[in-house]
């Protein structure tokens, strides 16, 4: 019996390991050097909606990204008609973008 616990905890130990390094993986992108400006464009090319998380006073032409965040991701799932495959389409996607 002590092995058989001893197996379950180390595979617990394992699976919560993997799931903590694989989290960030499905994190909004990293942003390039750049000025917090930069960032909020390269952002929205990519199709992503921004929100702007400002700490200070700064004018955003000279603020800096101190975070990024990803946020929602919307989708619709059509399946058409039966036997058809499925297809799921991004409607939305949100990032939050801090700068001071």
């Amino acid at each position: 019996m002590n092995n058989f616990g001893l197996t379950v905890d180390v595979i617990g130990g394992l699976t919560a390991t993997v799931i903590a390094f694989a989290a960030p993986a499905g994190t909004a992108p990293p942003t390039g050097i750049g000025s917090a400006e930069q960032t909020v464009k390269e952002f929205e090319s990519q199709g992503y909606t921004v929100i702007l998380v400002h700490i200070g006073s700064s004018p955003l032409d000279q603020a800096r990204v101190v975070g990024v965040r990803s946020g929602q991701t919307y989708t619709r799932t059509d399946t058409g008609n039966p036997g058809d495959s499925r297809r799921t389409t991004v409607e939305d996607k949100t990032v939050y973008v801090e700068v001071e």
